[in-house]
């Protein structure tokens, strides 16, 4: 079932475009945006706000012609995106068609919009999106140099990893290894592990957060021995999962 979000500037063709993809059995939910920070803006949203194992947004149907930035802006934008959703572009002008697919656009629709057309769009996307899924999952280890040698942690094993430049400290029980990863590509490849960013410093390993303390207007977790602030934009979404954790 795909997640879609809808970009227009001119709402009846908006509202059309919607109406088709709400029809499509195979999409889950679609949400429209007539301008392109309104439509970043949910981008966003969807991508911090998804849940442990789920897919923030599978797709953008975009416009080109649009007052501000462009479809082909808001395109070469999430194309710096760590996962970015698949972008079709939807337009009454076809000769921008060579541009987008250098934008790797999966699908080009013209306007008006028939629905056999934008069906065979949604379908290519379906189709992406399962491979997407079912492509080989982040091992169950990962290589830490100690002592020059090189070894293999379990990812089971960490407590939390900490930001350091562009590279990130791993912490268990028995010490920590440097290992030369972003925080955000952790964050990324951990997060259907149970890993939560709580802070622009620190990924923690959910099942391993001990307490979580409430002092002064501000957020902290207990892990083991540490403790560790949590920013105001991330204090929503770690209490949620935690609440989500606790047993009823």
């Amino acid at each position: 079932m795909l997640r879609v979000l809808a970009v227009d500037d001119e709402a009846p063709a908006l509202e059309e475009l919607l109406y088709l993809l709400r029809s499509d059995p195979r999409i889950h939910s679609a949400e429209g945006a007539t301008c392109a920070t309104e439509a970043l803006r949910l981008i966003g949203a969807a991508l911090e706000g998804c849940q442990e194992g789920e897919r923030g947004l599978d797709v953008v149907f975009l416009d080109i012609h649009m007052a501000g930035l462009s479809g082909l802006d808001i395109a070469r934008l999430l194309a710096g995106f760590a996962r970015p959703p698949l972008i079709v572009f939807v337009t009454a002008h076809e000769g921008f068609a060579v541009r987008a697919f250098d934008l790797k656009a999966v699908d080009y629709v013209l306007k008006p919009v028939r629905g056999e057309r934008l069906a065979e769009a949604v379908r290519r996307v379906a189709e992406l999106v399962g491979d997407r899924a079912t492509t080989v999952q982040e091992p169950d280890q990962i290589a830490v140099e100690l002592g020059g040698v090189t070894r293999f942690l379990a990812i089971a094993d960490i407590i939390y990893a900490e930001a350091q430049g562009d590279y990130a400290r791993l912490h268990t029980a028995r010490g920590s290894h440097l290992v030369r990863i972003a925080l955000s590509t952790l964050e990324e490849r951990w997060r259907s592990r149970g890993f939560v960013r709580i802070h622009r410093s620190h990924l923690v390993a959910l099942d391993r957060i001990d307490e979580l303390r409430l002092e002064g207007g501000s957020m902290s977790v207990r892990v083991g021995e540490a403790e560790l602030p949590v920013s105001r934009r991330h204090a929503r979404t770690v209490r949620d999962r935690l609440l989500r954790r606790a047993p009823h």
